[in-house]
């Protein structure tokens, strides 16, 4: 099975490799705000289910594009497919974006490809046998301080995402780690964590078919994955946290309240903070002096000043 889904992801590859050679080329259409969905989503979600399907009839797919539409939805077996993540990155140019397959078989993941086409980078892993990158075995980062690490995250783009909240969460990681990161491609941000590229990762409003085979790469390179109070079953609530197991504890410590499942008083004090923010965000746009250029700093550089 694994074999047959890394075929389906290097024939999605090849086919946004090929399309990538002249992107401005490419039909877009916008599903909603910042939401961009391409011919070659389509294509690529085509070619791996049909590849899918002809080895395996009897399984079901969820798929980003079109749903539960193909195969038998009722199956043990279900493949999760995320044909271009991300696309917002691919239309622009930008080469960091990958295909995603995983099968669920009795709501476990037990397979995983992750296909990055840009670098030719191959993810794979099998529910007990560990998580690979090109052959090499995988393992997650060894640090364990928080302040030397590098989290990855994506940022609020959907119409409705809690643009506030987002920048409390952001602030509060950003003060305490050696930075954050938003490449623009959950699954690949999760790749990287199960290869100790980044030492963990963050996001809400995520799929399933974002996460899916990520997750299963993190948990069969020695990581946890779960929402962000640090409970495992998260697949279907839409916020994810990944992570070393050390780091993992920390940053459910530092995003826990920010969880959907927080206690009523963390919800709360959030909500005061969020509210704080969002008024002095409000006030410093309205301010004239804030927006008026400083006229004594104009002119006031030395003529001989080297820049």
């Amino acid at each position: 099975m694994l074999n047959v889904a890394i075929k389906a992801a290097r024939a999605a590859g090849a086919i946004i490799n090929r399309a990538a050679l002249d992107v401005e080329a490419v039909r877009i259409s916008q599903k909603q705000v910042n939401d961009f969905v391409t011919e070659i989503d389509h294509a690529s979600e085509k070619v791996i289910i049909d590849t899918l399907l002809t080895a395996y009839p009897d399984h079901g797919i969820l798929a980003e594009e079109s749903g539960s539409t193909h195969g038998n939805p009722a199956a043990d077996h279900i493949w999760i497919i995320d044909p271009l993540d991300g696309t917002t990155n691919f239309i622009h140019g930008f080469p960091v974006y990958c295909v995603s397959i995983a099968l669920q078989v009795r709501g476990k993941i037990e397979q995983a490809v992750i296909y990055d086409p840009t670098r030719n980078d191959l993810f794979t892993a099998t529910k007990g046998r560990g998580a690979f990158m090109n052959d090499r075995r995988l393992r997650v980062s060894k640090r364990i301080r928080l302040q030397e690490c590098i989290i990855s995250t994506g940022f609020p783009f959907r119409k409705g995402d809690n643009f506030n909240q987002y920048l409390r969460m952001m602030g509060d990681v950003m003060q305490r780690t050696a930075g954050l990161r938003r490449p623009g491609s959950a699954a690949l941000d999760l790749a990287y964590v199960a290869a100790g590229f980044t030492d963990g990762f963050f996001e809400t409003g995520l799929s399933p078919w974002d996460v899916a085979a990520g997750s299963l790469l993190v948990t069969e390179a020695g990581g946890l994955i779960g929402n962000f109070t640090g409970e495992s079953d998260f697949l279907e609530q839409k916020e994810c946290l990944a992570g070393a197991p050390r780091i993992y504890g920390q940053l459910v410590g530092i995003l826990g309240k920010f969880s959907k499942f927080a206690s009523a008083g963390d919800k709360a004090a959030v909500r005061s903070a969020v509210e704080t923010l969002s008024r002095d965000r409000t006030s410093d746009s309205h301010d004239p002096e804030a927006e008026a250029p400083d006229a004594a700093a104009e002119g006031s550089e030395p003529k001989d000043a080297p820049f």
